[in-house]
C-alpha cells in the first residue's frame, strides 16, 4: 500500500478523534459531568477538563491525584470516601457519593460521584474509572423547593389548590386544615361548594370572566368557610391560576378577615346611627327638619315630573307651652311622642311626618286627587289629637291647629309652600283652634262644604231620603225595551233633588258608598219582582256595582239572601263594573266575577275605554257585555277620533262574543252611526231619560 495514501487514512482518522473528543468536550460543559481515573497503585490521577472547571483548578499547573481530591472534602465526607472506595474495591463498583468539596477559590460546590473498579488478568485491582457532577444548582432548587413547601405547609394562611373544571381539592395546607376541621383526605374528596355554602357557579364565571377581562394576573374574592362543625367565617382570597401535577388549577391563599368584617359591620351600623341621628329628632325618632326639606325637595321633583299633587300640612299642639309650663319637661316629652303617634297613625306610609321642633309637626301627603283628600286627613287629625292622653297620674286633653298649602295650586317652591302652610296655621288658631284651614280661603270653604255634606250623607241614609230612578234600554232594531238602568237619586227634604255628580265622589271617598248602593239594589230590585208580577216585561235590571261592596266577603250571600226574599231572578240581573275598577286588582276581580257569573247574573263592563284594560286580563274576564261610554258617543258624528274608537270597541266587543250598548245617545245622527256599525243596544236621551219608578210602571204598560 502506498504510504500517502496510508497517511490520509491516519489523518482521517485522527481528523474523526478529534471531533468526538470536541462533542464530548461540550457535552461535559453542558450537563457539568466530568470523567476521571485513579491508578490505585501510585494514587495518581487523570481528569477530564470539565473536572478541572468543576473543582475549581488550573489545568495547566495542577497535578491531579486522589490526595489533591481528598483535601477539599470535609472530614466527614473524607471517611466516607476512604470507606466508599475500600468498598468498591472489594466489590467491584463504587456506590454513588454525594459530598461537597471546597474549592480553591473558597466557594462549596455539591459533588455526585459514580465510580467503577478495573481489574488486570490477574483479577487484582488497577484502577477506578468514574464521573463527577456538579449538582449544585440542581440541590439548591430542591432545598428551595422544600423551603417553599414547609413555608406554604406550615404558613398560618389557607392555602388551596383546586381543579379548574372540577373545582375539587387537590391540596390543602395544614393551616386550611386547621381553619376548616378537615383532614387532608376528607378535604380531596369533596369541593370548593362544600366549604363555601353562599357560593354559586354564577358568582365563579362572573369572578372567570373579570380574570379574563383583566390585565393582572390574579384576582380577589370575599366569601364565607364552612367549617366542620357548621360554624362559619369570612375570608379574603387571591385566586391564581396555575399547572399543578400537570392539569390547569387555581391557587387560592384565603385569609380569615372575621375580625375585619365585624369592625366593617360595626362602623356601618355607627354610621347608620351618626346618619340617622343627624336626620331625625331624637325625641319622636320622627324625621328632623334637615330631612322634611330634603323630602319636601324631592317630592316636588317627582310631583312635577309626574304631573302630581300634594299637601302641605303645618300643625301646632294648642295650649302645649301652658302644660309642659305646670306639669314639667317630662310630661311635655311624653305628650310629643303619643302626639307624634297620633299623628303618624292618622296618615299613610308614603306620606312623610316631620318634627320641626318645639310642638310644631309637618305632613306631606303625596299624590293627592282633590282638596277633599288633605281636608279628612286633617279631620282624623284634629279627631284624633282632642282625644285624652294618659301620662303618669294626669289625664291631658290637647288639640290642634292646621294650616294647609296645596302643590302646584298655591305655589311650586318649597318655602313658599311651608310658609303658606304656617300662614294657614295660624289662621286656623285664630279661628278659634282645634281646626284646620287652607291658605287659600276658598278652598277651606269648599272643604267644609264636604264636611257638610258628608254628615247630610249619613243624615240621608238613616231618614231614607235616597230613591231609585230608572233609565231604559233600547233594542233599535226591535224597536223594543231590553232592560233598565237603576240610578241613584238623593231626595233633600230642604233642597229637593241633588244631582248624583254632587255626592256620589263624597260617598265614595268616605266609604258610604257601600250602603247606598244596598239601598239602590234593595228598592230596584223590588220594583222589578213587583212588575214581572204583574205580567209587565222590564228586561234586565243593570245596577252599577262599586269594587268597594264587591269586595266584601258577605257580598254575595247578602245578594242571594236579597234576591230570594224579594223573589227576584238571577237572570234578571246585570251588574256593572267600572273599567278601571276591575284593573286595580285584575286577578281578585276575576275571581269574585266568576262567582256572580256562575249564579247566572249578566255582568258588564262600564265606562269601556276611559281606562288602560289589559287584553290579557279582559279575554278571562266573565263579561257578558261592553258599554260604550257616552265620552265617545257624544261626538262620533263629528269627531273622526271619536268614531275611529267607537268602531274598535264594537270590533273588540264582537271578537269576544260580547253583546254592545252605548250610553249618552242623544241623536239620530249617534243612533244612525251606531246601528250601521253594529251597536243595536242603546241607552240615553234619545229614548228616554231617567225615570222615577211610576213613570217607568206606565211606559211598561203603554
Amino acid at each position: 500500500m502506498p504510504i500517502d495514501i496510508v497517511n490520509d487514512d491516519i489523518q482521517t482518522a485522527l481528523q474523526k478523534l478529534k471531533a468526538k473528543e470536541n462533542s464530548l468536550l461540550k457535552l461535559e460543559s453542558i450537563s457539568k459531568i466530568g470523567g476521571w481515573e485513579v491508578d490505585l497503585a501510585t494514587k495518581e490521577s487523570i481528569w477530564s477538563e470539565q473536572i478541572f472547571i468543576t473543582y475549581g483548578l488550573d489545568k495547566d499547573t495542577t497535578k491531579p491525584n486522589l490526595e489533591l481530591f481528598l483535601s477539599m472534602l470535609s472530614e466527614e465526607d473524607r471517611e466516607k470516601a476512604l470507606k466508599g472506595i475500600a468498598k468498591g474495591i472489594e466489590t467491584g463498583d463504587v456506590e454513588t457519593f454525594q459530598c461537597q468539596i471546597t474549592r480553591a477559590d473558597g466557594e462549596v460546590r455539591d459533588i455526585l460521584i459514580n465510580g467503577q473498579v478495573v481489574y488486570d488478568e490477574n483479577n487484582l485491582p488497577i484502577k477506578i474509572l468514574g464521573s463527577s457532577q456538579d449538582i449544585t444548582k440542581y440541590l439548591k432548587s430542591i432545598r428551595e423547593t422544600q423551603e417553599l413547601s414547609e413555608l406554604i405547609e406550615y404558613s398560618s394562611n389557607e392555602v388551596y389548590i383546586i381543579d379548574e373544571i372540577s373545582y375539587k381539592y387537590l391540596y390543602a395546607n395544614k393551616g386550611a386544615r386547621n381553619a376548616l376541621g378537615y383532614s387532608l383526605e376528607e378535604l380531596l374528596e369533596m369541593d370548593i361548594f362544600d366549604t363555601n355554602p353562599f357560593l354559586t357557579h354564577e358568582h365563579i364565571a362572573t369572578l372567570r370572566n373579570a380574570y379574563d377581562a383583566s390585565d393582572d394576573d390574579k384576582i380577589t374574592n370575599r366569601t364565607i368557610h364552612q367549617r366542620k362543625d357548621g360554624s362559619t367565617y369570612h375570608v379574603h382570597s387571591l385566586i391564581h391560576p396555575i399547572s399543578y401535577k400537570q392539569q390547569s388549577a387555581y391557587v387560592l391563599f384565603d385569609t380569615d378577615i372575621s375580625k375585619q368584617v365585624d369592625n366593617e359591620q360595626k362602623l356601618q351600623e355607627q354610621s347608620e346611627q351618626l346618619q340617622h341621628q343627624a336626620h331625625h329628632d331624637t325625641l319622636t325618632k320622627l324625621p328632623n327638619r334637615t330631612l322634611f326639606r330634603d323630602r319636601l325637595d324631592q317630592t316636588i321633583i317627582y310631583s312635577k315630573r309626574h304631573s302630581k299633587s300634594f299637601a302641605l300640612l303645618f300643625i301646632d299642639l294648642d295650649q302645649f307651652k301652658k302644660i309642659n309650663d305646670t306639669l314639667g319637661h317630662h310630661v311635655g316629652d311624653e305628650l310629643l311622642i303619643k302626639a307624634a303617634s297620633r299623628l303618624q297613625s292618622s296618615i299613610r306610609e308614603e306620606d312623610t311626618l316631620a318634627r320641626l321642633g318645639g310642638d310644631e309637626f309637618t305632613i306631606i301627603l303625596k299624590d293627592i286627587n282633590s282638596l277633599q283628600d288633605a281636608s279628612m286627613v286633617a279631620e282624623k287629625i284634629v279627631a284624633n289629637m282632642k282625644q285624652s292622653i294618659e301620662i303618669d297620674d294626669h289625664t291631658l286633653f290637647i288639640t290642634s291647629s292646621i294650616g294647609i298649602s296645596l302643590y302646584p295650586q298655591d305655589s311650586t317652591v318649597a318655602n313658599d309652600l311651608l310658609k303658606f302652610a304656617d300662614t294657614a296655621m295660624y289662621k286656623a288658631k285664630d279661628e278659634g283652634r282645634d281646626n284646620y284651614q287652607f291658605y287659600a280661603s276658598d278652598m277651606t270653604a269648599l272643604a267644609f262644604e264636604r264636611v257638610v255634606m258628608e254628615s247630610s250623607l249619613r243624615v240621608a241614609l238613616k231618614e231614607d231620603q235616597f230613591v231609585v230612578y230608572f233609565q231604559p234600554q233600547f233594542n233599535i232594531v226591535e224597536h223594543k225595551i231590553t232592560g233598565m238602568e237603576a240610578l241613584v237619586r238623593w231626595k233633600h227634604p230642604q233642597i229637593g233633588l241633588v244631582p248624583p255628580g254632587k255626592f256620589i265622589p263624597i260617598a265614595e271617598e268616605s266609604g258610604l258608598i257601600i250602603e247606598i248602593d244596598k239601598i239602590v239594589m234593595h228598592k230596584a230590585m223590588q220594583h222589578f219582582a213587583s212588575w214581572y208580577k204583574e205580567g209587565l216585561n222590564p228586561g234586565k235590571l243593570a245596577l252599577n256595582l262599586a269594587m268597594k261592596q264587591l269586595a266584601q266577603k258577605d257580598f254575595i250571600p247578602e245578594l242571594l239572601s236579597e234576591m230570594n226574599t224579594i223573589g227576584f231572578q238571577p237572570s234578571w240581573l246585570a251588574l256593572e263594573v267600572t273599567e278601571g275598577q276591575i284593573m286595580n286588582n285584575p286577578k281578585t276581580s276575576i275571581k269574585k266575577l266568576n262567582q256572580i257569573s256562575d249564579i247566572g247574573i249578566e255582568l258588564a263592563i262600564d265606562d269601556f275605554g276611559t281606562g288602560y284594560s289589559s287584553l290579557a286580563y279582559l279575554k278571562k274576564l266573565p263579561l257578558d257585555k261592553l258599554k260604550i261610554d257616552q265620552s265617545f258617543v257624544r261626538d262620533i258624528d263629528v269627531d273622526e277620533d271619536d268614531a275611529a274608537i267607537t268602531r274598535a270597541i264594537i270590533a273588540l266587543g264582537k271578537s269576544l262574543n260580547m253583546k254592545l250598548i252605548a250610553e249618552g245617545v242623544e241623536t239620530v245622527d249617534q243612533r244612525d252611526f251606531l246601528l250601521k256599525n253594529g251597536c243595536e243596544h242603546v241607552q240615553g236621551f234619545l229614548y228616554s231619560k231617567p225615570l222615577p219608578a211610576e213613570e217607568i210602571r206606565e211606559l211598561l204598560k203603554s
